[in-house]
């Protein structure tokens, strides 16, 4: 059985990676965003674009760092 495909946008990288928001919406976010890509992404066949690695690379050098490798196996 061939598993869906699910592109992965910037947001999501950023929502993952980033230090838990004092902001309680924002953390909402960060917080579903952990749970999905702990158990459900590994039911999908996830892509993201060159535009996204490009997106994720710039800014903070450590932050960036830890975005790119989220991404490593994608």
């Amino acid at each position: 059985m061939n598993k869906q495909k699910v592109y992965i946008e910037t947001s999501v990288i950023s929502y993952l990676t980033a230090k838990p928001s004092r902001d309680i919406v924002v953390l909402g976010h960060q917080q579903t965003t952990y749970e999905w890509w702990n158990s459900s992404k590994p039911n999908f066949d996830s892509y993201i674009s060159q535009f996204v690695i490009d997106e994720i690379s710039s800014g903070d050098m450590i932050a960036a760092q830890k975005r790119l490798d989220v991404v490593r196996d994608l």
